[in-house]
């Protein structure tokens, strides 16, 4: 069993940065991958980064590549997702999930993911 616990969402204005956390307990966390899907209004959950257990591996959506960086720090337990040039389009609800599986072919498949978080909310004004 993992439990995860997202941190660090909010309000912020459009061209601004936010970091958001996820704090993982319950296994051996560099066996599991982490990653990010986030969920707008009347729109299907779409993945956003997803990370390997050792941190050597990364992938992203194609709406994020090149101003989302998702990393991991092991000892602390914690996944990290920096969002830069933050858009509108961006607001949406922001879940970590995490699996062994997670980082493997079907990691845009959010009902493959074995643990969630509650959520963070990231709301991006103009």
């Amino acid at each position: 069993q993992v439990h995860l616990m997202e941190s660090g969402g909010g309000l912020v204005q459009a061209g601004a940065s936010l970091r958001l956390s996820c704090t993982a307990s319950g296994r051996t966390f560099s066996d599991i991958a982490v990653g990010w899907f986030r969920q707008a209004p009347g729109k299907e959950r779409e993945i956003v980064a997803v990370i390997s257990g050792s941190g050597a591996g990364t992938r992203y959506g194609d709406s994020v590549k090149g101003r989302f960086i998702i990393s991991r720090d092991n000892a602390r337990t914690t996944v990290y997702l920096q969002m830069n040039s933050l858009k509108p389009e961006d607001t949406a609800v922001y879940y970590c999930a995490a699996d062994r599986e997670f980082y493997g072919d079907s990691y845009r498949t959010w009902s493959d993911r074995d643990y969630w978080g509650q959520g963070t909310q990231v709301t991006v004004s103009t």
